[in-house]
C-alpha cells in the first residue's frame, strides 16, 4: 500500500470513518461456498477470512463474479451451499452504486443522518457532514436534486457514521471528483478495520490494498503480483477468449480477397491506435519526471519549516495531483496496450 501525504489544505472535504466501539476476529469467514443468484452459480469453492487490518483489492474481468462476492459478504445474497459465519460484533459498511438510487430524495442531507442518529445534537450532525462538504443550504435540500457524485458522498458519510469494522466497497470513486478521491483515500488509510474493494481506480487500489484476489473462471483465488501483472495477465485471458474464426482452411478466392481487405483496414486503424499509445507512454514519462521531482523537494527537510508554509501546502497538493493524473495515464496506457494486442492478434489470424 503506496502511503499518502496529508491532504491538500485547502480541501473541502475532512473525514474519516468513525471507530468501530467493538471489534473481533475474524469478521467474516467464509469456507467451501458456493455463490450465484437463484439457480445460476457463478462462484465456487469460495474460502475467504476477513480480519482486522485486512486490506484487499478484488481484480478479475467484467462479468466474472466481484459483485456477487461482494453482495453475499455484505448480505444482500446468501450463498447456495456452504458456510458464511460473520463475527459477534460485525459492522458493514457497504457501498455499491445502486445503493445511491435506494436514498430518500425527498429528504435532505440533515435528515438522513438525523434518522441514523435521532437522539444526536443537529450541530454535531452539521459538523459531521461539513466534512464530505455539505455545508450551509445544501445541507437542507433535498436529495432529489443532486448530482451523482453529490449522491455517493452522502451515502459514504452516511457509513462512516455507523462506526463500520468490515468495508465492503464497490466501485465507490465513480461520480466522486479529484479533491474527494483523495480524502476518500486518506480516510481509508487511517482505517482501523478490513477494508475489500472493486474499483478501476488504479490510484486508489495502490494507496489502500496491500493483498489482491482474483475473480475468474468461477473461483476466487490470491493473485501473486502488483496491478502491471494484473494488466499483463487480463491481456492475456482476452486473448486466450476472444472468438475464434470459423473460416475454413480451404476458403476460396472470394473469401481470401475479404480476408486480405479486412486485415487493410485493420492495418490502418492500427496506425493511430500506436500513436496514442506512444503518447500516453510519453505523457506518463513526463508525469513521473514532475512527480520525483516534488517528491525531492518533500524530502527537503527546510520545506517543513514554518516559513515554507506556503510552499509546503503547494508541494502536496502537487504531489496529490500527479499521483491521481499517474494513476490515470497507466490505467490509459494499460486499457491502450491492451487493444493493440487484441488488434495484432485478430491481423495474425487473417494472414
Amino acid at each position: 500500500m503506496e502511503e499518502l501525504s496529508a491532504a491538500h489544505v485547502d480541501s473541502p472535504f475532512n473525514f474519516v470513518f468513525r471507530k468501530s466501539d467493538k471489534i473481533s476476529s475474524p469478521l467474516l469467514d467464509l469456507s467451501d461456498a458456493r455463490l450465484g443468484y437463484g439457480d445460476k452459480t457463478i462462484l465456487e469453492k469460495v474460502k475467504l477470512q476477513l480480519t482486522p487490518g485486512a486490506r484487499i483489492g478484488l481484480l478479475g474481468p467484467n462479468g466474472a463474479g466481484k459483485s456477487t462476492l461482494i453482495k453475499n459478504l455484505a448480505g444482500e445474497l446468501e450463498p447456495q451451499s456452504g458456510r458464511l459465519v460473520r463475527g459477534e460484533n460485525l459492522t458493514v459498511g457497504y457501498f455499491a452504486q445502486h445503493q445511491l438510487d435506494s436514498l430518500d430524495a425527498k429528504a435532505t442531507p440533515l435528515l438522513h443522518l438525523q434518522r441514523l442518529a435521532p437522539t444526536e445534537r443537529e450541530q454535531t450532525l452539521r459538523d459531521f457532514l461539513g466534512g464530505f462538504d455539505f455545508r450551509g443550504a445544501r445541507l437542507d435540500e433535498p436529495v432529489l436534486n443532486f448530482s451523482g457524485g453529490e449522491k455517493a458522498r452522502l451515502a459514504l458519510a452516511l457509513i462512516a457514521w455507523e462506526k463500520p469494522n468490515l468495508l465492503l466497497l464497490d466501485e465507490p470513486t465513480n461520480h466522486l471528483d479529484l479533491e474527494m478521491r483523495l480524502a476518500l483515500t486518506m480516510a481509508l488509510q487511517e482505517f482501523g478495520g478490513a477494508v475489500l474493494v472493486v474499483s478501476h481506480d488504479r490510484h486508489l487500489l495502490k494507496s489502500t490494498t496491500d493483498d489482491f484476489l482474483l475473480v475468474a473462471d468461477g473461483r476466487v483465488q490470491e493473485f501473486d503480483g502488483d496491478l502491471d501483472d494484473y494488466t499483463r495477465w487480463l491481456a492475456d485471458y482476452r486473448l486466450r477468449n476472444a472468438p475464434v474464426s470459423t473460416t475454413p482452411v480451404n476458403a476460396d478466392k472470394t473469401d481470401k480477397k475479404a480476408q486480405r481487405q479486412q486485415a487493410a483496414a485493420l492495418r490502418q486503424q492500427l496506425a493511430p491506435h500506436k500513436r496514442e499509445a506512444d503518447k500516453l507512454e510519453r505523457d506518463l514519462g513526463l508525469v513521473n519526471e514532475k512527480l520525483a521531482k516534488v517528491e525531492e523537494a518533500l524530502a527537503d527537510s527546510t520545506n517543513y519549516e514554518a516559513a515554507n508554509k506556503d510552499k509546503l501546502r503547494d508541494l502536496l497538493a502537487e504531489q496529490a495531483k500527479l499521483k491521481v493524473r499517474e494513476s490515470e495515464l497507466e490505467d490509459a496506457w494499460m486499457q491502450a496496450l491492451e487493444l493493440l494486442e487484441s488488434m495484432q492478434a485478430e491481423l495474425e489470424a487473417l494472414s
